[in-house]
């Protein structure tokens, strides 16, 4: 079984020591010890942490990457996982569809305000 140390981890998913420590704090990464106390990352622990870097990159929070990570450990189809993924998927959809809505309108002030100023210059230079 490959194991793998945390500056092996660190450098191959660009974060600090303290981040993978993080993560075994709060339950998403289990590692192991050897006889002299260092960590030992296992290959599960390493997929882990391409899970949790891809789903923070999608906008889920650790919580959330955490209950859909350990729903497999529960369900080994991955059947709850999948409808969990696909509920929160659904969530973050509605979020950014709400989000383009808003900085769409505010793009429109902007440019109303943009003309305006650009007309009342254009006055003031004639």
């Amino acid at each position: 079984m490959a194991f793998y140390t945390i500056r092996e981890l660190t450098k191959e998913f660009e974060m600090t020591p303290r981040t993978l420590r993080y993560y075994e704090e709060i339950g998403l990464l289990q590692p192991t010890y050897s006889e002299s106390g260092r960590r030992k990352y296992s290959q599960k622990d390493r997929t882990r942490l391409y899970l949790i870097q891809r789903g923070k990159h999608l906008g889920f929070n650790l919580q959330e990457i955490k209950e859909m990570i350990n729903l497999f450990t529960i369900d080994r189809t991955g059947e709850k996982q999948l409808k969990k993924t696909i509920e929160y998927g659904n969530q973050k959809i509605e979020e950014l569809e709400q989000k383009i809505n808003e900085l769409t309108l505010l793009k429109k002030e902007i440019v109303k305000i943009k003309s305006k100023l650009e007309r009342t210059l254009s006055e003031i230079e004639v």
